[in-house]
């Protein structure tokens, strides 16, 4: 079904799905005994169908899962996979500090041995081209720790890729986002040497930044690069805890939408979860709005409120 049109925007170019930090576990198991990780999942998927977008592309930004379980990482690959097929959408992983390289390249990325040494610990970094759109992948893991790294090869390798600008250019994607936390613990978790990735983003076609790991939204800027922090589907961080405490809530989570045009690119939160309607406008009331002219529309709209 073709966008209803009311403003003087052109459609967007491309939608991305950009959910973090699922955190699931093998069994079905309820994170730390309370949270059912793969109910928000469905229920983020089951809202995003009703909706009507037809995303074309899904990115999870690290933390898939919450030991690095093979079961773990099956079963998410499931739910996600049964979703994008519904709109035939790509669909990125990106490894965050709960993650194990191993399994992550094996379940999810379906590599075998042969594709891989069984022991490589090298990190999971990879690109894909939508329709001129590139994403980038970059592994910012570190194995045994929690906060992030980006080695001088991936510096490298991404400084390389980023030679050639893309037609419609690109998005990076990491789990440990550069940008200031107001929680004093998680910057002990942050992406370490910032000023080396920074300058390999400086002057790059580098259109925004996807990241997680913080369990709440947030945004910033990042060498001018807008920075999109996607909220946890398992649980989020109480921003309003008392200072110095890090307190966990089942609340708040979201998943974000990246609505790419062409001269800019749009993050928007959506909540996951059953919520009372207070107000609606129905389709056919949009639909009839479409029909008349700008100034005519202004005022149908006005009366109404």
């Amino acid at each position: 079904m073709a966008a209803v049109q009311l403003g003087q925007y052109a459609p967007a170019e491309k939608i991305l799905v950009h959910l973090s930090d699922t955190h699931f576990l093998a069994d079905g198991a309820a994170l730390y005994g309370a949270v059912d990780t793969d109910h928000t999942v469905h229920r983020a998927f089951e809202q995003l169908h009703r909706s009507g977008i037809h995303p074309d592309a899904i990115i999870l930004t690290g933390d898939v899962a919450d030991r690095g379980e093979a079961d773990a990482y099956r079963r998410i690959r499931g739910i996600v996979e049964s979703a994008a097929a519904r709109w035939n959408a790509r669909i990125i992983w990106v490894m965050g500090n709960h993650d194990q390289r191993e399994p992550f390249r094996t379940e999810l990325l379906g590599q075998t041995p042969a594709d891989h040494h069984p022991a490589d610990l090298h990190p999971v970094d990879q690109t894909y081209d939508l329709d001129g759109l590139r994403l980038i992948a970059l592994d910012t893991s570190v194995p045994g720790y929690h906060h992030g790294e980006v080695t001088d090869d991936q510096l490298r390798w991404l400084a390389d890729v980023l030679q050639r600008p893309a037609p419609r250019g690109s998005i990076l994607a990491l789990h440990h986002p550069p940008i200031p936390t107001p929680l004093p613990l998680m910057s002990v978790l942050e992406l370490q040497d910032q000023p080396r990735l920074a300058a390999v983003l400086t002057g790059s076609d580098v259109r925004a930044i996807l990241g997680g790991h913080l369990h709440y939204s947030t945004q910033g800027l990042f060498v001018g690069i807008p920075v999109s922090v996607a909220a946890a589907t398992c649980y989020t961080m109480d921003l309003s805890a008392p200072d110095r405490e890090l307190t966990g809530v089942s609340g708040g989570q979201t998943l974000n939408l990246v609505h790419v045009y062409a001269d800019q690119i749009t993050h928007s939160q959506l909540p996951i979860g059953d919520y009372a309607a207070v107000t609606q406008f129905p389709a056919d009331y949009v639909e009839e709005l479409a029909t008349l002219s700008p100034e005519d529309r202004r005022q149908a709209f006005s009366r109404q409120r």
